[in-house]
């Protein structure tokens, strides 16, 4: 993993954990050297940054969408069966 693969962010949200999902189990499976893992942990942090400022986006426009009134979830007959 080069300095420049470590900055380049994913096409999407779904990328990211994809990627991030990858690079865990490739640490936890023990098939990195020392350099690799650091480099695998920085690359790991990027996409972690991307993923929350993507998720704090979608909190945003769902709170403007929902008037920023979270409403408790009130469960109909039909989904109480």
């Amino acid at each position: 993993m080069s300095t420049v693969e470590i900055g380049q962010l994913p096409a999407s949200y779904e990328e990211a954990v994809k990627e991030l999902e990858q690079l865990v189990a490739r640490m936890e499976a023990g098939e990195l050297s020392l350099e690799q893992s650091i480099e695998a942990y920085k690359r790991g942090a990027t996409l972690i940054q991307f993923c929350t400022t993507k998720l704090d986006k979608v909190e945003q426009q769902v709170r403007v969408l929902d008037k920023d009134i979270f409403k408790p979830f009130q469960p109909t007959d039909e989904t109480e069966k």
